[in-house]
């Protein structure tokens, strides 16, 4: 018993999570299943690539609201690159074609995290409010290049990123899996990620210590917005066309999840790890919910309750450490 307090005191989510693994298999039928987890996996995918990049943000000291409208710019950019590059009487577009779009979008969404950086060093304007601009910015630009009709540019391969299978497993859980592992090895072992925990723990020492403060802060926010724009072309790919209105709402469960995984809106701490714990709690309780037959307006309410009373548990538990 001691062993189990004292293992939920260090690490709460883990075992709230493995709660609900154990009360869902045990309550919901075809939970444990393979299909049904790499359902959950799949369905994470997205929140949990673009949630790497807001826990270093959030690390460092700032925060990015742009993220889901950065999404869905990405989409229809790419789409309309596509759109642009093929030929009238090319029945659909050649591979480097595509991947011409893709690249294009990726470039675009680490200008736009460059931007955000840049308005944040010279302007001073807290990053709240400058990703809330950049936000509206990128919902216009979405709807400019779509006129408000999905584009539908791409080739029927297309879609393999986003719906299509390898050996089994959903594509977007391999591009999951790389970007936490690869996220989880920078945070922890680089001079970057040992100066992204310095300059959100306290700014002014990193900075006489030597560290680039902005600079640092830049590419966090460069990082979060090319995992957007990844996102975006998953999206693209799993409906098969560039469209403004996908991801809404996307950057409040990015945000849940990297607070529940027990990051520190204040800044200085967190981990990507805590950050994968985060997202699959949220996956696994909308799975569970969907399962058990809850109705849709309550999965809001209960999932909302359950996420103010995880980021309470981490505030208790770390006053009582």
């Amino acid at each position: 018993m001691k062993n189990i307090k004292l293992l939920f005191l260090r690490h709460p989510m883990e075992a709230i999570l493995f709660a609900m693994y154990v009360l869902l298999g045990l309550t919901a039928t075809g939970f444990l299943s393979t299909d049904n987890q790499l359902n959950v996996l799949r369905n994470i995918a997205v929140t949990g690539i673009i949630a790497c990049g807001m826990t270093m943000v959030i690390i460092s000291g700032e925060i990015d609201l742009s993220v889901a409208s950065l999404v869905a710019a990405s989409g229809c950019l790419c789409a309309w690159v596509v759109q642009q590059l093929t030929p009238a009487d090319m029945l659909e577009p050649a591979a480097w074609i595509v991947l011409i779009g893709v690249l294009a979008t990726l470039c675009v969404g680490l200008f736009s995290g460059f931007v955000t950086g840049q308005l944040r060093k010279y302007i001073g304007v807290p990053s709240f409010i400058t990703t809330l601009a950049m936000m509206a910015i990128l919902v216009g630009v979405a709807n400019l290049i779509t006129d408000g009709t999905p584009i539908e540019s791409f080739p029927n391969w297309f879609s393999v990123i986003g719906s299509g299978r390898w050996f089994g497993i959903p594509v977007p859980v391999y591009i999951f899996v790389t970007v936490v592992v690869g996220m989880h090895i920078i945070s922890r072992y680089t001079t970057f990620g040992r100066e992204v925990y310095a300059v959100g723990g306290n700014l002014e020492a990193a900075r006489l210590s030597g560290i680039n403060v902005w600079r640092t802060k830049t590419v966090c926010l460069m990082l979060t917005s090319l995992f957007a724009s990844i996102g975006g072309v998953i999206y693209a790919a799993l409906i098969n066309s560039g469209n403004s209105t996908v991801a809404k709402g996307l950057e409040l469960e990015v945000i849940s999840a990297v607070i529940i995984g027990g990051t520190s809106l204040f800044g200085g701490k967190g981990s990507i790890w805590g950050t994968f714990i985060g997202v699959m709690f949220m996956g696994v309780l909308l799975n569970g919910m969907t399962l058990w037959g809850f109705n849709p307006f309550w999965q809001d309410v209960v999932r909302g309750g359950l996420i103010l009373l995880a980021v309470l548990l981490n505030q208790l538990i770390d006053r009582r450490n």
